[in-house]
């Protein structure tokens, strides 16, 4: 199997599974415990986080455990409208579904939603965020890298907006976290540890102080006393890990998926158009269509490659990508295309295989609807 699906999920570090390994067996206490364990436990925690914090690289605020950024990102967003008498949210139309959801959710109960257009690069204009962007305006959403097309938003810029405003700024910065520095700008961010190649199931949101959103769960307020619920240290350890890993690796793994980037166009050949910004976009990400292909025949026909028609979220819904429609693409020509994903443990060889199969794929169903 060659995998080619890192926007999905990323392969576990060895560095995060040995760092994870004696939370999970021996050191099984509870870190909310006062025993001499529990203690230990929660020593571990606290070590993770100042790792986490770290990685981020904002100044001025705190982070908090969660069970992963969708928790992070609807505790984020309706946290903040709970505290807040503003009645207005500013995003944009291709954020994850963990955000136009939580939007339309938040719909339902009275608030204005702004949902910003993308111009055919995937990106927003500015303007357009001047003019939406008001004095009822109680908070921005704004990605940094995109997850399906990989283009990278303007967010210091975005931030910069929403404060002249008095509105907070929220950045889903799961694609981008620990592969490149965060702007600065925003109040609050999201992160996931599986993206980074640590854990599934522990993220966690970033909050300047002052811009605490309510909490979402209530209970022993364990996490900072906002975020109820026994703390997993295993999972907090493998996060802690990974960030520390990724700000360690940063430079070496732009390289090399920088390198990688170029080597697949090369295999891939003509006939194939890049989907979004070709410049302002996170290498490792290559969202790409081809005329009148079948995206879904062409996964099917190569099993032992690992890649995908969009976001793994939306995949079993059989709809064209939200994303791709917003950038003015057809259906035909949404369910035309495909995401490549790759990073840290990509080979160049295997790369290269699996991108002059897939051409070789396309090319096979051009010849025989002709």
């Amino acid at each position: 199997m060659i995998y080619l699906d890192y926007q999905a999920t990323t392969p576990l570090a060895p560095e995060v599974a040995a760092a994870m390994r004696p939370w999970i067996e021996e050191k099984f206490a509870n870190p909310h415990s006062a025993s001499r364990w529990g203690s230990e436990a929660a020593a571990a925690v606290e070590v993770a986080r100042d790792q986490v914090e770290r990685a981020i690289g904002l100044g001025g605020g705190r982070f908090a455990f969660t069970s992963g950024a969708t928790e992070a990102i609807n505790w984020a967003i309706k946290g903040t409208f709970e505290r807040s008498e503003r009645r207005k949210l500013v995003t944009v139309a291709t954020e994850h579904a963990a955000v136009l959801d939580s939007a339309e959710w938040l719909e339902g109960t009275g608030v204005e939603v702004v949902r910003l257009a993308v111009g055919p690069d995937g990106l927003i204009d500015l303007e357009a965020a001047k003019a939406a962007i008001d004095e009822n305006t109680a908070l921005v959403a704004v990605m940094l890298v995109n997850n399906e097309i990989g283009v990278i938003q303007p967010i210091a810029e975005v931030a910069r907006i929403a404060h002249e405003r008095g509105a907070l700024m929220l950045c889903d910065a799961v694609q981008g976290f620990g592969r490149m520095a965060t702007p600065d700008g925003p109040d609050l961010v999201a992160v996931s540890g599986h993206k980074i190649h640590g854990p599934k199931g522990v993220g966690g949101l970033w909050m300047r102080g002052g811009a605490e959103p309510a909490p979402l769960l209530h209970g022993g307020g364990q996490e900072l006393g906002l975020r109820s619920g026994t703390q997993a240290p295993a999972l907090c350890a493998g996060l802690g890990e990974a960030a520390r890993l990724a700000v360690e690796r940063r430079e070496a793994d732009a390289a090399h998926v920088a390198k990688l980037a170029h080597l697949a166009l090369a295999a891939l050949g003509h006939g194939w158009t890049v989907n979004g910004s070709p410049e302002h976009r996170y290498a490792g990400n290559l969202n790409l269509r081809r005329e009148r292909l079948d995206s879904a025949r062409l996964i099917a026909d190569l099993r032992n490659i690992a890649f995908s028609v969009g976001s793994a979220c939306a995949s079993g819904s059989g709809r064209p990508s939200h994303v791709l429609r917003a950038l003015g693409l057809s259906d035909q020509q949404a369910r035309s295309s495909i995401r490549l994903g790759f990073g840290r443990y990509t080979g160049e060889d295997e790369l290269a295989s699996a991108c002059r199969r897939i051409d070789d794929a396309a090319r096979s169903q051009e010849g025989l609807a002709a």
